[in-house]
This record gives C-alpha cells, sequence and structure tokens, in this order.
C-alpha cells in the first residue's frame, strides 16, 4: 500500500474504492489516527449513510469483515467522525485526526442463548467476545473483528504513520470517554500501538503458555472456547487485560492457521519467557 495526493493504493497504480462523501470540512494537517466499529449491519449500509448529506457524518476509510478498503474522505481533509472529543493537548479531533470505522455490530445483548445486535441479527457465541469496557464495570457483549479486518487495519495504520508522521493511535473511546465506547475491548488497540509507535515503554507483558490452553471468549470457565483453539504449549502471547486469574491474550504466532488470536485464558498456565 501507498499513500499519493492523500488518497489510499492497494499498490502503486490501484487506488482502493473512493466515493466521495458530502460530510466533510476543510484542510487539516492529521497528528492522529482513531479507530472506530460502525455499529451498523453491513460495510455498505455504512457507506451509504456517510454517502447521505442529513447523515453530518463521515470518516476517511471504512473497513469491511472481509478487509475490502473503501476511501470516503481524503487524508489531509477533516472528516466528521469524532464529535465533541480531547486528546492531551488538542480538541475538536476532526480538525486533527484520521478517523477509521470498521464494520462491526459493535455492543450486543443477550437474546437465547446467543446475542442480537441492536439491528435484529443474531450472533452465536464463537463471534462474541464477553468483556468489561476500560471505562466500565460490567461485563458486556462484544461482536469480534474478523482476522482480515485486523490484518487490514495494521497495514493501513502502518501506512499512515509512516507518511504522515502521526503521533499515536487511539479509540473513540479513549478521546471520548463515557460517551463513546467504540471500538471497545474485542479490538486489540494496545497492541496495534505497540507495533506502531515501537516504544520500549509501551510494549505489553509477553509470556508463554505452560500446556494446551483453552482460549475463551470471556474471563472465565463458562465463557465459550474460541474457534482456532487450544493454545499449544509453548505459545507466546501478549497479555492485554486481566480480570482476576484471567488474562486477555493476543497470541504472537499463528494458531491453527489463524493470525493474531485473541481471547481469555487462565494466568496459572502462563510463564515469563526465558531470555
Amino acid at each position: 500500500m501507498r499513500i499519493k495526493r492523500h488518497r489510499l493504493y492497494l499498490n502503486d497504480d490501484t487506488p482502493c474504492e473512493y466515493q466521495k462523501s458530502p460530510c466533510r470540512g476543510g484542510r487539516m494537517t492529521p497528528r492522529l489516527l482513531v479507530i472506530h466499529y460502525t455499529a451498523g449491519a453491513s460495510a455498505r449500509s455504512s457507506i451509504n449513510w456517510f454517502m447521505n448529506p442529513d447523515a453530518r457524518a463521515s470518516a476517511h476509510l471504512v473497513i469491511g469483515r472481509d478487509g475490502a478498503i473503501t476511501q470516503l474522505v481524503p487524508f489531509n481533509t477533516v472528516a466528521w467522525h469524532a464529535g465533541a472529543s480531547q486528546w492531551n493537548d488538542l480538541s475538536g479531533l476532526n480538525r486533527h485526526s484520521i478517523g477509521i470505522e470498521l464494520d462491526n455490530a459493535g455492543r450486543l445483548q443477550r437474546h437465547g442463548n446467543g446475542w442480537r445486535s441492536w439491528f435484529g441479527r443474531d450472533y452465536s457465541a464463537d463471534e462474541v467476545l464477553e468483556a468489561r469496557h476500560r471505562h466500565e464495570t460490567e461485563v458486556s457483549a462484544w461482536h469480534l473483528f474478523t482476522a482480515e479486518q485486523i490484518e487490514t487495519t495494521v497495514e493501513v495504520a502502518t501506512v499512515l504513520f509512516g507518511h504522515y508522521g502521526l503521533e499515536d493511535v487511539v479509540g473513540h473511546d479513549d478521546i471520548s470517554p463515557g460517551r463513546k465506547a467504540d471500538p471497545g475491548p474485542a479490538f486489540p488497540l494496545a497492541a496495534l500501538r505497540s507495533r506502531l509507535l515501537g516504544r520500549r515503554e509501551d510494549q505489553l507483558p509477553r509470556m508463554v503458555t505452560t500446556t494446551s490452553l483453552n482460549i475463551r471468549s470471556g474471563p472465565g470457565v463458562e465463557h465459550a472456547t474460541l474457534n482456532g483453539g487450544p493454545l499449544p504449549t509453548d505459545t507466546p502471547v501478549e497479555i492485554m487485560a486481566e480480570d482476576g486469574v484471567w488474562r486477555r491474550v493476543t497470541a504472537l504466532s499463528p494458531v491453527n492457521g489463524i493470525a493474531d488470536l485473541e481471547g481469555w485464558v487462565h494466568g496459572r498456565y502462563l510463564k515469563a519467557p526465558i531470555g
């Protein structure tokens, strides 16, 4: 990937799909990258909404669940994705940031033996992470992102950081705490930040598994095991979060063909790596 004239190209000659959203402002110099989920039924429905002048909302990019990318606003132009927001010395983050929307239903509600989105679609346990949002006290259910989405987001973010010299990557919930919950605990934001910034103080704790270890959708044996597990013995992982004896981890090597497998494991079966 590369950037030419503030548009994203998949290679030297092929731009990603581009639709010109009318919901935009003037020129800006981006300093941050902001990650969102759409809380919508599909990437196409979200794109259609951002193309509607009445929406008064947009983003620079929408990434579908298959990893497909659509650009709606050039990267040097204000998109209306952040709303009332603040981060360190900056306020009104629309004027200072690039916004990426990931096609994802967001927070889900229990429905029978599964889960249901606000727009009425049902989800099975293997599509859901049960976890506490870091700004909340109760466990909620969150629609999982796909490996394709996360891989594409990492690739796009790397290109954006290299081209614009961005200072940080944050969630909508970081810049609008209490008002917004996206991208929520199902998105590995800390791992993405660590990879992009590469500063030693930003590195997450790393451990390895001491046995073949089930990986679950939430912190407890009552939560479903995830497809792709268990984690083999000596699998290196990064610790994303803690809940009692449970640890939310991201596998640092592919597990059964799945890259960046993420979920909850019992901390008793982790140890510090040697060396």
